[in-house]
């Protein structure tokens, strides 16, 4: 009788077993925030081939499903993977192939930054960027005489953080054919006393990327894998590059499919007449891993460096307005080329002149076609009469970090009566558009996913200044920014349905985190740590 009971018992536990699907990881006892339509909160999840299976309970869960692997979370806090709605993935390799000016605060660290660079590179075109002179004592832009003093016959040139000024000698000036009579329309050469300083804005700097050695392919790919190191880290998933050429994005095509290169990229390419005309007589192509469906333009400066287009008067320089960086019929031209094809045009703009061409183009274009969620890059300065055209077609793409940056000085530029108006307004974006998508602008900001939520929550530095924070009114609550972070990031490449939440069916990218960002203090957001991400199921740091 015995041995039959023991028969029977093993007979349950091997069809017990038997009857359990089979999966290639469980996670169990965690706490994840899976940003569902009820933003629910679930314990444990099944992975099968690269997608969730299955959310609910670690007992559901565990009685459902048997696993490879197995992930005890013991009681850490697990999230989507982090999406960035606006970053430069590939310039941010390159960055450390150069020098980095990134925190200098004067013009002399920036000069030791270089002299101590080609000491231990002896590069024969001198690169680099970060620098910033709003955070150095003299806040005038630098001029090339000491470089020119010290490399008589190795040109350089050195990007500001925001990408729209670069400063650069005499040989690169030379090399470039830089002259005091070269014609330019649309950003700036600077001019003293009838002679050149060393300082380009915006489109003139082209005329020195296009003097400079160009990379080689494995100087390009390890940019690339660079880049991905430094994002899973702080738990990115899918990075949205905003601006790069078709022999970039046929590299990441070819690195995803032959090697190592795992991140997910939602590709803007950049506005240019070869890339346009390869691209948008096309369908847009579309892997697991790369979207390629969205251009790239460039509609005015930045406001740091007196580039952004206002429709007054910059408060700091009379007479001064900025500029857009083509002609209105040019982007017009670009805009209706794109709404005749099924790409997504999204269009950096700064100053409230450059965001009102942008609004009023696209209201105008996609009046009767109305998922075609085309994109305001930065939105950072709108009048308060622009903000009606926000939409869930016409979205708000915004760095939160931005704001924590230019705090110090964004009255200076603009008043204090513009600044309140519709500066760094995202608050009152997300209201009008119903969602906001969050970005870091990296490497202008740093890659820093915690700074981002930070800085949209807190809307302070990480001195904890100022003390109420910078317009807190427009700050945005813990759930928004998660959100903005992930699905409403997703949304925004229209690949909501395949990432930004933990839900069946969805790629199985997520992050476990030392601490919950949804309840830990304000303080110490700054300092969270990704303790690891996955993507697709599988660990990549």
């Amino acid at each position: 009788m015995r041995k039959i009971f023991t028969i029977f018992i093993l007979s349950v536990i091997l069809l017990s077993c038997e009857s359990k699907q089979q999966v290639d990881l469980i996670v169990t006892n965690a706490k994840v925030y899976t940003v569902d339509e009820g933003f629910s909160i679930a314990e444990a999840f099944a992975v099968k081939d690269g997608k969730f299976e299955a959310i609910g309970t670690t007992s559901e869960i565990t009685s459902t499903y048997e696993a490879k692997e197995t992930l005890d979370a013991d009681g850490k806090t697990v999230y989507p993977g982090f999406i960035d709605a606006h970053a430069h993935f590939y310039r941010l390799g390159l960055q450390q192939q150069m020098v980095n000016l990134v925190g200098t605060k004067s013009y002399e660290e920036v000069v030791s930054r270089i002299v101590e660079f080609q000491q231990k590179n002896n590069k024969a075109f001198i690169t680099g960027g970060g620098w910033d002179q709003n955070d150095w004592e003299n806040k005038e832009f630098p001029t090339k005489d000491t470089l020119d003093r010290l490399f008589p016959d190795t040109p350089i040139a050195l990007s500001r953080i925001d990408g729209h000024a670069l400063l650069v000698n005499q040989v690169a000036l030379d090399k470039a054919g830089i002259t005091t009579q070269t014609p330019f329309e649309g950003g700036d050469i600077e001019q003293k006393n009838g002679e050149l300083t060393g300082i380009l804005v915006d489109n003139p700097m082209q005329l020195i990327f296009d003097a400079q050695p160009k990379p080689t392919e494995d100087e390009m790919a390890e940019a690339l894998m660079t880049a991905q190191k430094m994002c899973f880290e702080y738990g990115l998933t899918t990075v949205v590059d905003a601006g790069i050429d078709r022999k970039v994005i046929e590299l990441m095509d070819s690195l995803q499919q032959h090697r190592d290169f795992k991140m997910r990229i939602y590709a803007m390419i950049s506005n240019t007449e070869e890339n346009l005309n390869y691209y948008l007589d096309k369908e847009p192509y579309k892997t697991e891993r790369l979207n390629v469906r969205s251009v790239k333009f460039y509609g005015d400066g930045a406001l740091g460096s007196r580039g952004a287009a206002l429709k007054e008067e910059y408060s700091d320089r009379h007479g001064h307005f900025g500029a857009l960086l083509s002609p209105i019929e040019t982007f017009k031209e670009v805009a209706n080329k794109v709404a005749k094809s099924k790409y997504q045009l999204n269009t950096h703009a700064i100053g409230d002149s450059a965001n009102y061409v942008v609004l009023k183009t696209y209201d105008s274009l996609l009046k009767n076609d109305p998922d075609r969620r085309w994109r305001v890059e930065h939105a950072q300065i709108i009048d308060e009469g622009d903000f009606k055209y926000f939409s869930k077609n016409i979205i708000p793409s915004v760095q939160p970090t931005h704001a924590t940056s230019d705090m110090y000085w964004a009255e200076d530029r603009l008043g204090a009566d513009r600044l309140k108006e519709g500066a760094y307004a995202y608050k009152k974006l997300l209201d009008q558009a119903g969602l906001v998508a969050l970005g870091t602008d990296f490497p202008v900001e740093q890659v820093s996913t915690f700074l981002t939520f930070y800085a949209a929550v807190a809307r302070k530095d990480t001195e904890n200044y100022p003390e109420g924070g910078f317009m807190k009114e427009e700050a945005l609550s813990r759930e928004e920014t998660l959100k903005g972070m992930t699905i409403w990031a997703a949304y925004a490449n229209f690949e909501e349905n395949e990432k930004g939440s933990i839900e069946k069916g969805k790629f199985a990218d997520f992050i476990m985190l030392d601490k919950d960002i949804m309840e830990v203090e304000e303080n110490e957001i700054p300092s969270l740590k990704v303790l690891e991400t996955y993507l697709g199921g599988e660990k990549v740091f």
